[in-house]
């Protein structure tokens, strides 16, 4: 009840934990991808509160040996639930010894070496695997398959985020108005982990520069000092979009010219700032790379000429 936002996967997961538990068995394994900030961890905590289990948290990259996945599986519960975030990262190697372990439930495990090298099979109990990410798209077919519930989570709306934040300074004992909440809200690229975040530093300026109390006005001026503008782009994200505009005449552009241009990772990129500038329609993805869009130059005041082709006008100062 506490879990704000994320409708559809609320409504489906009350049903489908509602139904293990009257079953009494392990939830099937869930996969919940999504852009970063949307809260998968919080989402897996509440599956494993729900279910009345414990919750075991690891992530891929950690997971570098069939050893290191065997010591979690053998210490499971029945039924709890096992949380890998970044699992995309997975070794291909430990990612084989998932298979059956998600499948029928049994460790494979190899004794010895050589030719006296053999093969056991360890029973495990019924588990939940709970596997996050961002990239669902690099996750190999036969681990995607073996998810039997599937959950995108979706950016927030400004009202719903209004509500987290609202939460989350009751939480922080600071004194807020609905209109302060609301204006954070709005410039949070519809993330609550980017909304709690600026919700700290906007109660930083609070106590320094005004009385303590986040007022519209009080959040307008802390997150204009933390250049973080209407729309909550920040540094980076004006300074991604005037590099396509401006270096590469609108795009389209490769995302490995891109990063180096703008000296950001290619992952950065990919991963935390195109989702939210391709859902506000600033960019879009092609076959050939990155294009930026009529929004991205009217959202910077600049003339569009020659029919849909865009002509860059005078780039105002990224630091302004």
């Amino acid at each position: 009840e506490d879990y704000v936002g994320q409708q559809a996967v609320r409504d489906q997961m009350e049903i489908f934990i509602a139904a293990a538990r009257q079953r009494g068995e392990a939830l099937d394994h869930t996969l919940l991808f999504g852009p970063p900030g949307l809260g998968k961890t919080t989402l897996a905590q509440i599956i494993a509160n729900e279910m009345g289990v414990n919750l075991r948290h690891t992530s891929g990259p950690v997971l570098e040996r069939p050893g290191d996945l065997a010591a979690l599986l053998t210490n499971l519960e029945p039924r709890d639930v096992l949380f890998v975030d970044e699992i995309h990262r997975l070794s291909p190697v430990v990612e084989e010894v998932l298979y059956p372990a998600m499948e029928d439930y049994q460790l494979d495990i190899m004794i010895g070496e050589g030719p006296a090298a053999r093969s056991i099979k360890l029973d495990l109990p019924p588990f939940t695997l709970v596997g996050a990410t961002t990239r669902a798209g690099l996750l190999t077919s036969p681990l995607r398959d073996r998810f039997g519930i599937v959950q995108r989570l979706e950016f927030y709306d400004v009202a719903e985020l209004t509500r987290i934040v609202m939460r989350s300074a009751q939480i922080l004992d600071v004194g807020i108005e609905k209109d302060g909440a609301g204006e954070i809200a709005r410039r949070s690229r519809g993330t609550p982990r980017i909304a709690n975040r600026l919700l700290r530093r906007v109660r930083d300026y609070a106590l320094v520069k005004a009385d303590g109390c986040i007022t519209d006005a009080v959040a307008d001026a802390a997150l204009t000092m933390l250049k973080v503008d209407d729309h909550g782009f920040d540094t980076m994200d004006r300074k991604l979009l005037l590099t396509i505009i401006n270096k590469f005449d609108g795009g389209p552009v490769g995302v490995d010219s891109l990063a180096a241009a703008i000296g950001e990772e290619r992952g950065t990129i990919e991963d935390v700032l195109e989702p939210y500038l391709i859902q506000q329609g600033l960019i879009m993805r092609t076959s050939r790379g990155r294009t930026a869009t009529r929004s991205a130059y009217q959202h910077f005041g600049l003339q569009m000429q020659g029919g849909d082709r865009p002509q860059p006008a005078e780039i105002p100062d990224l630091f302004q």
